[in-house]
């Protein structure tokens, strides 16, 4: 087994994508599959382990980085609780994963896994304040603060996906009522407009203007959202990825213009807001390279 390979994993509620990678971040093997349904502990775990072994079959990576839909503990080696997976509560994954793969196994928010990507080969390139938020099943995101990932007291930040948004709005898991993530996920937009979003935004596309005001509405919901975390971090970049992103033409124009007119220049001074570079890449290339950080 060698350890200048690694394997990065992004789990996300519908689909596991996963990368072999050499140490300077080259992808070398790639392999998605389709995330156990209900997507309990126990199933993902297996899931998990016959997707790396599939991977990888020489053994030719020895480090393994798992992005989560959520709070890992201190030594990200706990998945605290992932609010849209049933039954995840203090999951000891990385121990589980270790005692079945015989490789060393660390853990970490997607959100911030994706920031980590992209600041490594993406959009987020020598910057070093930088907010990112992905958009899809639920809300993510990620901080990075002079240069360094932002995980708070705990290790359980950030999670700008679940800031308050609408005190009175729809209950979201996490317990809030009305957080961003109700405005912003794929479920949100179907509220707004009842189809798939990449028929939206080939109608918009095309032209159609009614597909375009929905674009341009949810643009200035999270351009609210977004408003927010400017005024809390002032980073010189605010990204946005996720499933929903490749759709960002759409709606990055009505987002900008609604940060403009809520935040106040001096703090939004050379701010830039930019779609990821990645795509759904910078997960599972994130992870990577915090395995590669952590435990090489």
């Amino acid at each position: 087994m060698s350890s200048s390979e690694v394997i990065g994993v992004d789990l996300g509620g519908t689909a596991i994508k996963l990368g072999r990678f050499s140490a300077d971040g080259t992808l070398l093997a790639e392999r998605q599959v389709a995330t156990p349904q209900p997507a309990m502990p126990g199933a993902i775990c297996i899931a998990l382990v016959e997707a790396i072994e599939a991977l990888d079959p020489e053994r030719r990576a020895s480090l393994v980085g798992v992005g989560l839909p959520g709070p890992m503990d201190v030594k990200a080696r706990v998945a605290r609780i992932c609010i849209n997976l049933p039954g995840w509560e203090e999951v000891p994954l990385a121990d589980w994963l270790e005692t079945r793969l015989q490789r060393k196994v660390t853990l970490a928010n997607d959100g911030n896994c994706a920031l980590v990507g992209e600041a490594w080969k993406g959009a987020a390139q020598g910057c070093r304040d930088v907010v990112l938020l992905t958009l899809g099943t639920g809300v993510g995101g990620g901080v990075m603060l002079s240069g360094h990932l932002f995980t708070g007291h705990n290790g359980a930040a950030a999670e700008p996906g679940l800031i308050s948004f609408d005190p009175k709005g729809p209950a979201c898991n996490s317990g809030n009522r009305g957080s961003l993530e109700q405005f912003a996920s794929i479920s949100a937009l179907r509220r707004l407009w009842d189809g798939d979003p990449a028929e939206l935004a080939t109608l918009a596309s095309s032209g159609d203007s009614a597909a375009q005001a929905v674009w341009s509405q949810y643009g200035r919901t999270i351009g609210v959202g977004i408003s927010s975390l400017v005024y809390l971090f002032t980073p010189e970049l605010v990204l946005v990825g996720g499933g929903i992103a490749g759709a960002a033409a759409h709606f990055l124009p009505s987002l900008c213009q609604e940060v403009e007119q809520r935040v106040q220049a001096a703090s939004r001074e050379g701010l830039r807001i930019e779609p990821c570079a990645l795509g759904n890449g910078a997960g599972r290339l994130g992870a990577a390279r915090l395995a590669i950080e952590r435990l090489m």
